[in-house]
């Protein structure tokens, strides 16, 4: 059965994006989320999807299936599947891949998912911005410590943190 992760940077009040770009931009850990992300399917909603191609040239997220939740029939995307709900984005995805799915954002399908993720991938980032989207919270449900490690760039401290549920 495949596990279903979600791999997110957050800032120290949950700040995950203003005005639909990442509140952070840090090398490593854009290289990370490719790293953990490839080869399997990521779920994100439409918002977040239309952002990542800014930064793709237009293109869906390489060497991974792409499957984007929205309420819109008539939304599509060349090379994307289209699911009309999270739950039914899960069961596509898990049809895809036995081993792990991925939820990729923004804050209204992270919350939607909250109740299916087995492990977050977090990088808790050592800074507050201002935000407008924020990852819930998880402090609770996952208590499970499977890895960490302490990183900086540009003075900018942050740390990769692994949880699962209990």
């Amino acid at each position: 059965m495949a596990k279903v992760c979600a791999v997110v940077a957050i800032g120290k009040n949950r700040g995950l994006g203003y005005e639909g770009k990442l509140l952070w931009h840090i090398p490593d850990d854009l290289k990370r989320f490719k790293e953990l992300t490839l080869g399997h399917p990521i779920i994100m909603g439409r918002k977040t999807f239309e952002s990542i191609l800014g930064y793709t040239g237009g293109k869906p997220l390489p060497r991974r299936t792409n499957i984007v939740v929205t309420r819109d029939a008539d939304w599509k995307y060349e090379g994307v599947i289209v699911a009309p709900s999270l739950e039914e984005a899960i069961a596509k995805a898990k049809e895809l891949d036995a081993e792990e799915i991925h939820i990729g954002g923004g804050a209204q399908i992270y919350e939607q998912a909250m109740p299916y993720i087995d492990k977050l991938y977090l990088t808790l980032i050592d800074d507050a911005k201002e935000a407008d989207s924020f990852f819930p919270p998880y402090e609770k449900e996952f208590t499970k410590k499977v890895f960490e490690e302490a990183r900086e760039w540009n003075g900018l401290k942050y740390t990769w943190v692994d949880l699962e549920r209990v």
